[in-house]
């Protein structure tokens, strides 16, 4: 895992509500790389202290005004040092300051992520379908398979634990990728005929052909699904399908084999790609709905995230149960 303390390291300017993908002298147009196509190549980060949903308060109103952003700044950066680099998160403490992002490289003025609906809320969910909301808590009752990345259902199998205590999804990198407490950076390469999108967390690579060859049959799933790009525009599009069913849509709901994922990606300034994606899935929530994450240039290099819970981790989980429990029985010696 790399670490990094973005959220103390960094003072950030004032955040205009200008959109940048318009300067003084008209819009903004993305160089090109050596295929003629918008270049895309680069580190960004997607972090973020703007709430997926638009908060009450705010009624309507889509943006905060630069008052508002800077009194958002301060109170976060208030919260990081009442903390004193204590653990912010629950359980034993296993994370502290040191390894949080507590603050975006850039602040967003946008007063949700959410900006469709236009209300910046969440579309109901369709009754019946799946909820799990896992956590750093207390396992919750469910059901094989287990669909949500952090937590679990028991301690009596690996299968009970959630997808990124497994080192199989990461809970910042499932497609589509959202801000987290940390590792919120992705790496975009490209060519010709194919784009890679390749996530820190869990080192989560996915490579779109954009060459239109045909899709998978539609009974091959795969865990980040199947995925086909174009471009509109200045715009990369990555439309995919062919989820598993071991994972969720979105926010806990849903099976992710019902999803029709599209992703957006556009060079907005020199320093930011707008990443805009629209998840739907009629069988989980009552209609589609869109998000907007703003990412900025990092000019650093994403190191190897080397996921070890599935190693030692989970071992020591099982074990630990064993012990609770009584039945543990040491056979080091044998």
């Amino acid at each position: 895992m790399k670490t990094r303390l973005v959220a103390s390291a960094i003072l950030f300017g004032t955040c205009s509500c200008i959109p940048l993908s318009y300067a003084a002298d008209g819009p903004y147009v993305a160089p090109r790389n050596e295929w003629g196509q918008p270049d895309l190549r680069g580190v960004w980060n997607f972090s973020s202290n703007t709430p997926l949903e638009r908060p009450a308060k705010y009624a309507e109103r889509e943006f905060l005004t630069a008052d508002e952003v800077e009194a958002m700044r301060a109170d976060a950066l208030a919260d990081i040092e009442r903390s004193d680099g204590r653990s912010t998160v629950g359980g034993v403490g296993g994370y502290n300051q040191f390894w949080i992002e507590g603050l975006p490289v850039e602040e967003n003025p946008r007063t949700s992520l959410l900006i469709d609906p236009p209300n910046g809320r969440m579309p109901a969910r369709v009754r019946g379908a799946p909820v799990a909301f896992g956590g750093l808590g207390p396992d919750i009752e469910g059901e094989l398979p287990v669909r949500f990345t952090v937590g679990g259902i028991g301690k009596d199998h690996p299968e009970e634990r959630g997808l990124s205590e497994r080192c199989l999804m990461g809970f910042n990198s499932v497609p589509p990728f959202m801000p987290s407490m940390y590792n919120n950076n992705v790496q975009l390469f490209q060519n010709r005929d194919h784009f890679v999108i390749f996530n820190e967390m869990i080192h989560e690579a996915r490579i779109v052909p954009l060459d239109n060859r045909p899709r998978l049959p539609a009974d091959v799933a795969q865990w980040t699904g199947d995925s086909r790009g174009y471009w509109d525009g200045d715009t990369l599009v990555v439309e995919t399908r062919n989820f598993t069913d071991k994972t969720q849509s979105f926010r806990g709901t849903g099976i992710s084999a019902n999803m029709h994922l599209i992703e957006r990606f556009t060079r907005v300034s020199d320093d930011r790609v707008d990443y805009v994606f629209t998840v739907n899935d009629p069988k989980a929530f009552e209609a589609e709905f869109t998000v907007e994450v703003p990412m900025h240039r990092m000019n650093e290099e994403i190191y190897e995230y080397a996921c070890h819970e599935g190693n030692y981790g989970m071992v020591n989980i099982l074990r630990g149960q064993r012990i609770e429990d009584g039945t543990y029985q040491d056979t080091s010696a044998q």
